[in-house]
């Protein structure tokens, strides 16, 4: 059974430090790929620029050829447990390794309002801004950008006959989870013991869900109804509809309403 490793190289990876650094003479700096560098290092006197490895690129242990990591990264490389327990000290200097985030793997909002799956990537979108002369990208919270609230099914439509058991749903999403108040669009006379409004969070995190329930139908909680959702950032509303036939035959089938799907719910025809 082998043991896997990691071990993390020296921050300054690509070269051994210099025992002197003169003075800084720019003109006297190697010059840089004509194509560019996606990441840039300043070399061990802090003179010149060097490209740089970004993530899961290979970088180099100390008296490498290889190139550092960029800014926000760290050379690793994996060794096998058994490897060199006789003498631990005799390694290869110029075993290479991989650039990996040194801050973890987690996601974080910017302060460019955009979602970054590591503080690695964010740093790498910061150092691209800069070099446009944008504002430098640094990190306003970690997980997700705070969002005004999205409608991702609004209520549809539902054909039935009276007596019937139907419900209109609508479910959104938002960053804070987002208020959903359904409401018909014009007053109810008094209070409805055939109509019951639910809410409850999810599926998914950061959504809500709300169902108008109504049993047993009658005329009067027939109608338009909406679905209103807010929080902090904004808000959001859609509209359903239930209506009354005298007949089970006078539901609208799917091929008369061609310009929206329907689905078959509890006996109604729900269209969305």
């Amino acid at each position: 059974m082998l043991l896997l490793w990691v071990l993390v190289l020296p921050a300054l990876a690509a070269a051994a430090l210099p025992r002197f650094c003169g003075p800084c003479d720019p003109s006297s700096c190697a010059p840089l790929p004509p194509a560019g560098c996606a990441f840039r290092v300043p070399d061990p006197c802090g003179c010149c620029e060097l490209c740089a490895a970004g993530p899961g690129e290979q970088c180099g242990a100390r008296g490498s050829a290889a190139p550092r990591c960029a800014p926000g990264f760290e050379c690793v490389r994996a060794t096998r447990g058994h490897e060199d327990k006789k003498n631990p000290k005799n390694k290869k200097k110029n075993e290479l390794g991989v650039c990996a985030c040194k801050n973890g793997d987690y996601a974080v909002c910017g302060s460019d309002g955009v979602e970054y799956r590591s503080v690695c990537e964010l740093k790498a979108a910061s150092v691209s801004a800069e070099r446009l002369h944008k504002p430098a990208v640094t990190v306003h919270n970690k997980g997700k950008c705070a969002k005004a609230p999205v409608i991702i099914t609004g209520p549809g439509q539902v054909w039935n006959v009276t007596g019937a058991q139907v419900f209109l749903s609508c479910e959104a999403i938002g960053l804070p989870t987002p208020i959903s108040d359904d409401n018909k669009s014009e007053l109810l006379p008094g209070d409805q013991d055939n109509l019951a409004i639910q809410m409850r969070g999810g599926p998914e995190k950061h959504e809500v869900t709300g169902w108008v329930l109504i049993f047993p139908l009658t005329k009067n909680t027939a109608g338009t109804y909406e679905c209103h959702v807010s929080n902090a950032h904004g808000e959001a509303s859609a509209t359903g509809a239930i209506h009354i036939v005298n007949s089970i035959d006078e539901i609208p089938d799917k091929k008369d309403m061609s310009w929206t799907p329907i689905n078959f719910v509890s006996g109604s025809r729900h269209v969305t």
